[in-house]
């Protein structure tokens, strides 16, 4: 039986790695993509290929569709097409709305939410072609209720959450199935900005009285 092909992006490290090394570990052919920590991805690489799988690295940018082709284009060729795709890059914003420039507007929404739109352009056919697959889009709470400074960031998430909803609908009639993870705050260098005082203050916001961990993602996302 023919190995299964997984791609995650923004998968140098974090919730990405966490969820790259998780498909390694069962099995799976990996590919893992970032824009710019070559050194990593690269490293992920090695520790993916620790696992007796094959895994193809990328140094692109999924908010172009120029990179995203490339891309894809090495799929096909190395594995013959996707099984998964995670939609996992993403960068964000902390800021008040009116100190943001319209340059760190378009960034945001050029990796956090079009990058989604072309890796799902180019997957769905694939995946159509097959008659099965799988779509997971990292998103987040603050999708769902919106958080103080980080408007931006919210707003891309929340385009993601009804991006999933719509598309799943699309796809179901192809057996692919589309679904979201809205994580909470979870413990990786993206909320490593905080000082003490304020990560108490999160801490104590969340039920759990804990960050939630990458490897219960990568969890999640793979029993999806």
């Amino acid at each position: 039986m023919a190995k299964k092909t997984v791609l995650v992006t923004g998968a140098s490290r974090g919730i990405g790695k966490a969820i790259a090394v998780k498909f390694a570990k069962k099995g799976w052919n990996v590919v893992i993509s970032c824009v710019k920590r070559e050194e990593q991805l690269l490293q992920t690489k090695k520790e993916i290929e620790s696992f007796q799988v094959s895994c193809l690295a990328f140094l692109g940018d999924m908010g172009k569709m120029e990179d995203c082709a490339a891309l894809f284009k090495k799929i096909k060729k190395q594995f013959g097409g996707l099984d998964v795709l995670v939609n996992n890059a993403g960068i964000s914003y902390i800021g008040l709305l009116q100190d943001m420039k319209p340059e760190d507007w378009d960034l945001i929404v050029h990796t956090n939410l079009t990058s989604v739109f072309n890796c799902c352009r180019l997957a769905v056919p694939m995946m159509v072609e097959k008659q099965q697959g799988k779509i997971i889009n990292i998103s987040s709470v603050w999708g769902i209720c919106g958080a103080s400074c980080e408007v931006a960031y919210s707003a891309t998430k929340g385009g993601i959450n009804a991006f999933t909803k719509a598309l799943a609908k699309e796809l179901a009639p192809s057996h692919i199935q589309v679904n979201a993870i809205a994580c909470g705050a979870i413990d990786t260098e993206m909320n490593h900005f905080l000082d003490d005082e304020e990560l108490i203050g999160l801490i104590e916001e969340i039920p759990a009285g804990r960050l939630g961990q990458a490897e219960e993602v990568a969890d999640l996302a793979y029993h999806l």
